[in-house]
């Protein structure tokens, strides 16, 4: 797809956010996206305290900690509207929400959700990390290791949710959970497969650009949605 000037993918780097404050922020800028008082695609880009998401599609016993574990651990636990099933975020792992409108693309979420997978497998690329999909399952893979998880939502064909890479993730903490229910995955992430330390703030231009590329959209930094009352006119 070629890239025209007046279709930009707007990224912005939000640091370390609750998950609380990003749900409400997605929801927000979904919203304003729909209504076109957001004028372009959006890409935010995070890390997370420690926390536990159930998607719709999650079983109760894909959650193998109990709530008085999970506290104690400091990892706070939430059921969202996403798809699939129970993931971890925490420091150390990309996190990111595409808020895009599917009509200016295509009307089709299993499409969207190959696209998301291609960006991170052409990010990871960029690093000497040969990744692919896994049939059957939603995310990305290297040599039978999950290095990436996907979930989204979507409304009048606006999507947010999103992505989560692990960059220097604490492994350790997908053994409270089975993760996207998948028994006996192996999670993995960009450090433990290099060998080396990545920094997340590494890893989010690599992925901002292979996000902005694979969709056809020019990137775009911008600062202006992390504040409660951000503006929505073009920046």
């Amino acid at each position: 797809m070629s890239v025209e000037s007046s279709h930009e993918l707007w990224v912005e780097r939000l640091g370390v956010m609750p998950y609380s404050q990003a749900l409400e922020l997605q929801r927000r800028l979904a919203k304003h996206r729909i209504d076109g008082s957001v004028a372009q695609d959006v890409l935010l880009l995070l890390e997370h305290p420690p926390v536990v998401t159930l998607g719709r599609s999650s079983k109760e016993q894909h959650l193998l900690a109990s709530p008085e574990l999970l506290k104690a651990r400091g990892v706070e636990l939430f059921e969202v509207e996403r798809g699939g099933d129970v993931t971890f975020h925490g420091e150390g792992q990309l996190v990111g929400y595409p808020i895009i409108d599917l009509k200016r693309h295509k009307r089709d979420l299993h499409w969207y959700l190959r696209q998301v997978e291609e960006a991170l497998i052409v990010a990871l690329r960029s690093f000497g990390i040969s990744a692919e999909r896994n049939p059957g399952y939603t995310g990305v893979w290297t040599a039978g290791r999950k290095i990436a998880s996907i979930g989204v939502h979507a409304r009048d064909w606006v999507t947010w949710h999103g992505f989560a890479l692990n960059v220097s993730t604490d492994l350790r903490y997908f053994d409270l959970i089975v993760p996207c229910g998948i028994q006996a995955v192996t999670m993995t992430s960009i450090s433990k497969e290099l060998g080396r330390p990545v920094s997340v703030a590494e890893a989010s231009s690599v992925v901002a650009s292979a996000f902005a590329a694979t969709f056809g959209l020019m990137e775009r930094e911008v600062a202006r949605f992390a504040s409660p009352e951000f503006v929505i006119s073009n920046p």
